[in-house]
């Protein structure tokens, strides 16, 4: 599930391509028409859905709609790689621990959006992002794994926000096959990888 670009979509489908992931992508749906993930999944032979919200009435009625879209094809996984909408309780509920987001900032600090200005504003000597399960509270399931980077004294948003895309495009699709290789569960609201209850900051910290 996509908004914008699709840059971590493209990560992730050339690993399945590779043969890194063990996986069919059966659909790439976007809540924006003009998304350019849209495009980078009809160019690998993805079906590619536009689901505008703007066509709904409603968040609720927006979400029924997802998940009804979702559930024809029976995915073991929902990836949200750059989908920029909060999701009702209902339809986090429904994919629970088959839901995977990435979000750029070592939770649980900045939760929300414009995470690269607060951590500039805040002088935050390191910043990073990730991956975690999606549980009802926004931006607060277990974290999985995190990544951190160096933010430096003559950094703006943009230079930061750059840093962080660049190892987000390494780490999502490890987590993406973690999880459909088998060895990454989601168990009373804890992450699971290999049996193994992972820390609060997630695998590999450092």
């Amino acid at each position: 599930m996509i908004s914008g670009n699709g840059s971590n979509l493209q990560a992730i489908i050339d690993w399945v391509e590779a043969g890194k992931i063990n996986a069919n992508i059966a659909c790439v749906i976007s809540n924006r028409p003009d998304a350019y993930g849209l495009e980078r999944a009809r160019n690998a032979g993805i079906e590619a859905i536009c689901l505008d919200h703007k066509q709904y009435e409603d968040r609720e009625t927006y979400d029924q709609a997802l998940l009804t879209t979702l559930d024809s094809y029976q995915p073991d996984c929902v990836v949200l790689a750059g989908f920029m909408r909060i999701l009702t309780s209902e339809f986090v509920e429904h994919f629970s621990g088959r839901l995977l987001n990435i979000h750029p900032s070592l939770l649980p600090k900045y939760k929300g959006l414009n995470t690269h200005q607060r951590a500039l504003d805040n002088g935050d000597d390191e910043h990073g992002l990730s991956v975690h399960f999606v549980t009802p509270e926004l931006d607060g399931g277990p974290v999985i794994i995190q990544c951190k980077v160096p933010v430096f004294k003559d950094d703006n948003a943009d230079a930061l926000a750059q840093r962080v895309q660049e190892q987000e495009r390494s780490i999502y699709p490890l987590v993406v096959h973690w999880y459909c290789s088998g060895r990454l569960k989601m168990n009373n609201n804890k992450a699971l990888l290999d049996g193994k209850v992972l820390p609060d900051n997630g695998y590999a910290n450092d």
